[in-house]
C-alpha cells in the first residue's frame, strides 16, 4: 500500500476484506499525506480509540451513535462528517445500530 499513486476500489470490497482480516479497523490505504480506514463498531459495542497524533476526519457510512469530541457531544449518523485535531480525546458511545466509519488520517496515521 505504500507510494500508491492511483488507487480506486469499492467500499463493499474494503468491508469484506475488514471482515476477513476481523478486526474492527482496518488501514486500506496509505501514503505519506494521508491513511484511509474503515472502522466498524456493533451495536452496543465500546469505542477504546485513544488520541491521535494525526488530525483526523470521519464519515459516516451507516449506523447511529453519539460522539464525544472534548466538550462537544453530538448524535452521528450515515452522513455525518466529523473532524477532529491531533491529540484531541474523542469517542463514540451509544451506538444504537451498527456504526461504519470512513477514517482519513493526515499525515498518514503512526503507532
Amino acid at each position: 500500500m505504500n507510494d500508491q499513486k492511483l488507487w480506486f476500489s469499492q467500499i463493499e470490497e474494503v468491508a469484506a476484506r475488514r471482515t476477513r482480516e476481523g478486526g474492527a479497523y482496518l488501514e486500506f490505504l496509505r501514503v505519506p499525506s494521508m491513511s484511509l480506514g474503515l472502522y466498524v463498531l456493533p451495536a452496543g459495542g465500546e469505542d477504546r480509540q485513544a488520541p491521535h497524533k494525526q488530525d483526523e476526519a470521519y464519515l459516516v457510512l451507516q449506523g447511529k451513535a453519539r460522539m464525544r469530541v472534548a466538550a462537544e457531544d453530538r448524535a452521528v449518523s450515515r452522513g455525518s462528517l466529523i473532524f477532529v485535531a491531533a491529540e484531541v480525546e474523542h469517542r463514540f458511545y451509544d451506538i444504537d445500530e451498527e456504526l461504519s466509519l470512513l477514517v482519513f488520517f493526515a499525515p498518514a496515521e503512526s503507532a
